[in-house]
């Protein structure tokens, strides 16, 4: 055990210590931000703090949910990256065409098309930033396209546009609007100029555009095939290993007779947790209404079945709403069974814990019901920039909570941390083989409270390359990686504590599954940072790096059929068939939707051309509910079944749940998202991403068919999570108990 334990040590230190230094890189290279542009001519196209303020403004009206932004961001509505590139460069080359051939670009030969080409390439991708006075020269014909693309972006946003999904009056103030797009042609800026003394753009040619040049780099090729060198060598050693190890395990252990948790008598904390997992249940069901209203905004932006839904709830209501409720139910599932297992662990329960699991509770639901609230008001307008960045919307995804409720959350965590190291402490002090397990779920325990800090380090005009850098932090470390490493040591103690498997094995293997996922997943964070103005060193260590995460994945099916194995070793296991099997599935989605839908999107060269399309959708469903939806379920199923363990459920709904909830998934996304995100990369790399991402595209007869293949899968999806929250409404009315007494 000392060896993982220092083996598990130096990866958590060396890999922190390069992302680290990786962050240090994009702090310094990172694209600057102009004081102001202006022509050759001495026109002042943006002045001080105008690009500053337009962020401001994107993030109130939803940021990130309405459209995306170097391709972070929802999906019906454009990238305005690419979006404003494309009409920018359009605009030029037929305003130069109409000036010295009197036709538009589209009917000269294709000679004077290259040559016109060739003078737009040039004149985008020359930096002229001066960084003495931190201005940047544009030439006259830029600023004529900008005036042409505010005009355009002014309809847009003030007067609606059904194809996008924005409503009327999203953003009507003209002076707001002419900052909103001040920020868009920064983003489209620093996306097309090339870095001082290179030859490739901030975004590392990021978006494919062959009007102005932007191409993948010999970067994005040569790190891909090293990406998927590294994922085989992974593959073999993982599976060399495993095929050597596998019988080092000793005797088998038999399991016991009876069921060891059937006398178990909840603690008062334990019974207070319930109420979280009613709340889990509630906010499931609400999500997953949220999500069909999501979906349908993407075939009818401003209704929703001729209903006019986004006079009261727009989509990038709808849309963050969605992704914040997911966020939240699946944490406070986690964050519950943590509290409800606590006792299990070290069978004490401290003074006034109930107290503490009563008062996080309460303050988890001002954190929830305030920032919904919040979210709201901003994206209709009833708060200032400045006040939205702090009440209303951040504009960033998954971290969308403004400031005042995001450090809410973070006291609530900090409370929780306080309530599970208090009842962990017995054990901890303990000596004997569960004490490396519970050290494992104090110190992962520790991580997730303070991991989340990092979406605290941006401010309201912090740079847009260091918001991503944090904020994946955030999304990736916290939530992929550290829940990770706590879900993998509460459900070995979950087998460890039926008797189901030996403490110093279970111990010494979810230290080794930590240690290996963490390997991979803390310096593979950057996969994410690729084309967000970030320098190459980013993708280098990235690719490389997110190939490794899908190594272990790739044998989880070993311990999803040990689990099932399990499940019938005795028949008083078969009481936690169910919960079982939802762990059964977190193998499945993490091997299929992490491992084969993430690696389908995480090489360089397949990102550059699929970053924001419904592929990212495929792999961020799968992985997310799939993964950590599927896990967050099984450990309330699981705490629910130990809170009353003599009596047996009724277990028809349940099943029903199971493989609706996993066939509605796998519906969702072989029916309708991937095929959408395959047709799109197909329009990336024929045309440029901009058409990919276009209403020119997506509204054509073949797509709006894909879009509405949403619908068979929704549905039973939907029907699985009605069935699980009437299954645990009634374990509080009786109703999903059987009548009889059970036998062990």
């Amino acid at each position: 055990m000392n060896r993982l334990w220092w083996a598990f040590g130096a990866v958590m230190l060396f890999s922190f210590l390069i992302l680290g230094w990786i962050g240090t890189r994009i702090y310094q290279e990172m694209p600057p931000i102009p004081a102001k542009v202006v022509t050759t001519e001495g026109r002042v196209v943006l002045d001080a703090g105008e690009i500053s303020a337009g962020q401001n403004v994107w993030q109130s009206l939803g940021g990130m949910e309405v459209g995306s932004v170097w391709g972070h961001g929802s999906y019906v509505a454009p990238d305005w990256t690419a979006d404003w590139l494309h009409r920018e460069a359009v605009f030029i080359l037929d305003h130069w065409a109409n000036r010295d051939f009197g036709t538009g670009f589209d009917e000269l030969s294709s000679e004077d098309q290259a040559r016109l080409t060739a003078r737009l390439t040039a004149i985008m991708r020359t930096n002229t930033y001066d960084p003495a006075t931190g201005t940047v020269t544009i030439d006259p014909v830029r600023a004529a396209a900008f005036d042409e693309n505010l005009a355009h972006y002014t309809g847009v946003f003030s007067q609606g546009n059904a194809d996008y999904a924005i409503p009327s009056g999203a953003v009507s103030d003209p002076e707001r609007l002419h900052r909103l797009a001040g920020f868009f042609f920064w983003t489209s800026w620093a996306a097309s100029t090339s870095r001082p003394d290179e030859d490739t753009s901030y975004t590392s040619n990021w978006p494919h555009e062959p009007l102005v040049g932007n191409r993948p780099t010999g970067e994005s090729v040569v790190w891909t095939g090293v990406s998927i060198i590294m994922l085989l060598a992974g593959i073999s050693a993982m599976a060399w290993w495993y095929a050597s190890s596998r019988d080092e395990s000793g005797e088998e252990l038999q399991s016991p007779a009876a069921d060891p948790l059937a006398l178990w008598q909840a603690t008062a904390s334990q019974r207070a947790t319930v109420k979280y997992f009613w709340v889990v249940a509630a906010l499931i069901l609400v999500q997953m209404t949220l999500g069909v209203v999501t979906a349908h905004y993407g075939v009818e932006g401003d209704g929703f079945y001729g209903f006019p839904l986004s006079k009261w709830l727009p989509y990038s209501v709808s849309r963050t709403w969605h992704v914040q409720m997911g966020l939240f139910w699946i944490a406070t599932a986690w964050l519950a069974a943590g509290l409800f297992i606590g006792p299990l662990v070290s069978d004490h329960e401290p003074k006034g814990q109930s107290l503490g699991v009563n008062v996080l509770f309460g303050a988890l639901l001002v954190v929830v019901v305030g920032s919904l609230t919040g979210e709201w008001l901003s994206i209709q307008n009833r708060m200032t920039d400045e006040v939205s960045f702090y009440f209303g919307h951040q504009g960033y995804e998954y971290v969308d909570l403004g400031r005042v409720w995001q450090i809410g959350l973070m006291v609530g965590l900090l409370l929780w941390l306080f309530l599970m190291i208090r009842v962990l402490l017995p054990a901890l002090r303990r000596t004997g083989e569960t004490r490396q397990l519970v050290a494992l779920l104090a110190v992962a325990t520790g991580a997730i409270a303070l991991f989340y800090g990092a979406g605290l380090t941006w401010g309201r005009h912090s740079h847009l390359s260091m918001v991503e850098y944090w904020r994946w932090w955030v999304i990736h470390l916290w939530v992929e990686g550290f829940f990770e490493v706590f879900a993998t040591t509460v459900i070995a103690f979950l087998f460890m504590r039926l008797n189901l498997v030996r403490p110093k094995l279970a111990a010494a293997a979810a230290l080794l599954s930590a240690t290996i996922f963490l390997s991979g997943g803390i310096i593979g964070t950057c996969h994410h940072l690729y084309f967000s103005g970030t320098p190459q060193v980013a993708l280098a260590w990235g690719s490389v790096f997110s190939a490794l995460e899908v190594v272990p994945l790739v044998l989880v099916a070993f311990d999803a059929t040990e689990d099932i194995r399990r499940s019938k070793s005795s028949p008083w296991v078969r009481r936690y068939k169910w919960p079982i099997y939802f762990f059964v599935s977190v193998a499945f989605w993490n091997m299929v939707g992490a491992g084969l839908f993430g690696f389908m999107i995480n090489p360089p060269i397949a990102l550059y051309y699929m970053q924001g399309l419904n592929t990212t959708a495929v792999h961020g469903h799968a992985a997310l509910f799939g993964v950590y939806g599927m896990l967050g379920i099984g450990l309330m199923l699981v705490c629910l079944r130990v809170l009353i363990p003599g009596r047996e459920w009724k277990e028809g709904l349940l099943r029903f749940s199971f493989w609706s909830l996993n066939g509605g998934l796998m519906g969702m996304c072989v029916l309708s998202l991937l095929p959408v995100g395959l047709l799109q990369t197909w329009a990336s790399v024929d045309q440029g991403y901009w058409y990919a991402r276009s209403s020119e595209f997506m509204q054509t007869d073949l797509m709006q068919f894909l879009r509405w293949m949403r619908v068979p899968g929704d549905t039973v999806f939907f029907l699985g999570a009605v069935g699980l929250v009437i299954f645990i409404a009634g374990l509080k009315t009786g109703h999903s108990f059987r009548s009889e007494e059970p036998d062990n």
